[in-house]
């Protein structure tokens, strides 16, 4: 699956007949989020453009110091995601600076849009806002438009009986236990990606080995046990290792502090210093501080026979 992923503008070479730019933060990419690239691809097909999304790493809000939001997906996975819609888009992820945020509305649209990318064609959500303090809005954009030479398109919401579908109501229903809800919002399981590491051992003395992550990023759910899908990310993509069940929590009954651990099914080569992407598939149960380490044991047990149900994979003999 090839990813064309550029570190900035500068970096991505615009052919000469331009280009449709869909600017936004692509958190998640979930179901809206792909509606609006297939849009993309059916305007760029039609004008003979080439399609690119440009995003901003970091996220706006870290650098300008407001309240930065958990992120769903981290930039590599975002352009994965992306580039499963299409391998024909062109993910520009321009460095957000001071200094790019102090550019008016006219600076933003001639040095980057027309300039650096050449845009034929903008696409923007319907709250868009762009320029020194947000001073730009879609009629701005418009009107930039047509005197450098692009034309403007503002993209209404799409959702469904319970609402748009958004970034914020997959965090939302992370937090209220709903992988469910998350599952339909991004089209796919929620994950978690990070670096293994070694742990306390404790895990391994009860019988069941865990591979631990480091460097978690992404937006986690209420503390609790799920049965997930587990990626080896490799130079070449993700490699599926197979199915497992994670804990993502403090461990109580173990007077363990926080981890993201996962258990491999049928599992047993050594993964330390390697990346891994856990698919958070369904919720199995809250955390629980149990009685005893072998009342711990039992659950740990049924835990792995549900996970195993869930993602029809047969038990050991």
């Amino acid at each position: 699956m090839p990813i064309s992923l550029f570190p900035n503008a500068q970096a991505f070479q615009a052919p000469e007949s331009g280009t449709v730019v869909v600017i936004g933060n692509f958190d998640g990419v979930h179901v809206g989020h792909v509606a609006v690239l297939r849009r993309a691809l059916e305007i760029s097909e039609a004008r003979g453009l080439a399609p690119v999304v440009l995003t901003f790493n970091p996220h706006p809000a870290e650098v300008l110091g407001h309240k930065k939001l958990p992120q769903l997906t981290t930039l590599e996975f975002k352009a994965e995601l992306i580039a499963q819609v299409s391998g024909a888009i062109s993910i520009v992820a321009e460095p957000f600076t001071l200094e790019l945020a102090a550019k008016s509305p006219s600076e933003f649209a001639r040095e980057l849009l027309v300039q650096k990318l050449e845009a034929r064609h903008v696409m923007v959500g319907e709250n868009f806002a762009f320029g020194k303090q947000r001073s730009g809005n879609f009629k701005d954009l418009r009107a930039l438009g047509e005197e450098l030479g692009f034309s403007a398109e503002a993209l209404p919401l799409i959702g469904d009986a319970n609402g748009p579908y958004s970034s914020s109501r997959v965090r939302q229903a992370l937090d209220l236990r709903s992988l469910t809800e998350v599952t339909v919002v991004l089209g796919r399981p929620h994950a978690l990606s990070g670096l293994v590491v070694h742990g306390q051992g404790r895990a391994r003395t009860l019988g069941f080995p865990t591979a631990n992550l480091a460097q978690v990023s992404e937006a986690l759910p209420r503390y609790g046990v799920f049965a997930v899908l587990v990626d080896q990310l490799t130079a070449l993509g993700p490699k599926r290792l197979g199915g497992g069940v994670a804990n993502i929590g403090e461990r109580p009954t173990l007077g363990a502090v926080f981890s993201v651990e996962a258990h491999i099914f049928d599992f047993h080569q050594d993964l330390y210093g390697e990346r891994l992407r856990l698919h958070l598939v369904e919720r199995l149960r809250d955390e629980h501080k149990f009685g005893s380490v072998d009342e711990l044991k039992a659950q740990i047990e049924r835990d792995l026979a549900a996970g195993r149900e869930i993602l029809a994979l047969p038990r050991p003999r």
